[in-house]
């Protein structure tokens, strides 16, 4: 993409200004193509955020805002470099990357460094363009081809590794979150796939259901999930598929696949082949005690008896995703807190135990109010010190536990180990 020095200026000179009002000032520079240099500035704004790395180099162009907005992040690209690098720690000779739907390119240029020959294929002309100059300007040496992804799969040659990142988005813009409803339809390309890649490594939206999205991929190639969040955010569902069948069907009650819940450099595993947890009796919180929150991988995965199996947590209840601890637990993957005060839902008893409060952080879980309800109930403003959980024990009783967060040093637990 040609960007005229005039405009390379402008961008550089309001790199660091709200978009809208200088869409609303405008230029009196004829040579400035404010279109593109407001969108060059917003993109840089936005990588500043998403792709640090990137948003340090000069020279780089970013596509339209929806583009920006969908590509993904350095962690979450990061960190399928790293399973790559697993993955190839045991495969000899030449190590094939394709990509068959580059877009932006952020994923493919992390994950092609661990590879000795990488393909990007992209089929939106401008976006083609867009990575093509970025990858000259990083110093990416792949090859690139502007076409059909589906296209390409049936003509390609075997690869060690096919990575594929169906849009989410129908003709109209309306996000889907069905394999089946994604483009390409994976579903129907599976067995090309897996004749033609050795791994194949799908990027699917977070907020598709992984049971039934494995169920659709069956099981026999299932060999690996991800669940991947940054800063307790879970941002995409990663599914890893073998060609080779991955193994003898196991009993009944155990995990055919290896199922890893990622939250920044804390990784909780489960290999496959691990019998299910048995669910533990469910516990009173007390005040004195410690309560347990779950990172958002864990709590979208539901491995909830494994989690109390491993680190010795008791559930409030079945379906509360709290628990409750007579002592810290320092590798605990997720949040946790000293209970100071338990009070049920009692006028008296809530206001003796928040007396002196005026804001804290809400959460409700298996509870009838929503958090917004119950705030205005409280009448307390958001923020501050003091946690709040409004829950219901396995006896069918509402309690309110005012909690202080306990900072721990998260262990990084790196999947790759």
């Amino acid at each position: 993409m040609i960007i005229n020095e005039a405009t390379r200026d402008y961008v550089r000179r309001h790199a660091d200004e709200d978009v809208g009002r200088l869409a609303l000032r405008g230029c009196k520079d004829a040579d400035v193509d404010m279109t593109l240099a407001l969108n060059q500035i917003k993109g840089r704004q936005t990588a500043r955020r998403k792709l640090p790395s990137w948003a340090a180099v000069d020279g780089l162009v970013y596509p339209p805002h929806l583009n920006m907005e969908q590509c993904s992040s350095e962690p979450t690209a990061r960190y399928k470099a790293q399973l790559c690098r697993r993955l190839l720690a045991t495969v000899e000779g030449e190590r094939w990357l394709t990509d068959l739907t580059g877009g932006f390119g952020v994923d493919f240029a992390f994950m092609q460094e661990a590879f000795s020959k990488a393909v990007y294929v992209e089929r939106d002309a401008q976006l083609f363009a867009i990575s093509s100059h970025n990858f000259g300007v990083l110093g990416i040496s792949a090859e690139r081809l502007c076409t059909d992804g589906t296209d390409y799969l049936r003509t390609m040659p075997p690869a060690t590794l096919i990575f594929l990142d169906p849009a989410r988005r129908d003709d109209h813009g309306a996000r889907t979150y069905g394999i089946s409803d994604c483009t390409p339809d994976v579903l129907s390309l599976l067995p090309l796939l897996l004749q033609k890649g050795h791994y194949v490594l799908l990027k699917l939206s977070p907020m598709l259901d992984w049971r039934k999205a494995v169920a659709d991929l069956g099981l026999q190639h299932v060999s690996e999930l991800h669940i991947v969040s940054v800063q307790n955010e879970c941002k995409e569902l990663l599914i890893l598929l073998s060609a080779e069948p991955v193994g003898e069907p196991l009993p009944t009650g155990t995990l055919p696949f290896a199922l890893y819940c990622a939250n920044d450099a804390d990784v909780f595993v489960l290999p496959a082949g691990q019998p299910a947890g048995q669910p533990a009796a469910p516990a009173q919180p007390q005040p004195g005690g410690f309560l347990f929150e779950p990172n958002a991988s864990l709590m979208k995965a539901g491995c909830f008896a494994e989690l109390s199996e491993r680190f010795g947590v008791a559930p409030i209840a079945r379906d509360s995703h709290l628990f409750v601890s007579s002592s810290a637990v320092a590798a605990f993957p997720g949040r946790q807190f000293v209970v100071e005060a338990v009070t049920t839902m009692n006028k008296r008893d809530l206001r003796q135990a928040l007396a002196g409060i005026t804001r804290a952080n809400i959460a409700t879980r298996n509870f009838p109010l929503s958090v917004a309800d119950l705030r205005r109930r409280l009448k307390l403003a958001d923020g501050g010190d003091v946690y709040l959980f409004a829950t219901t024990t396995a006896a069918g009783e509402h309690l309110l536990l005012r909690c202080r967060r306990l900072l721990t040093q998260p262990l990084a637990r790196h999947f790759l180990q």
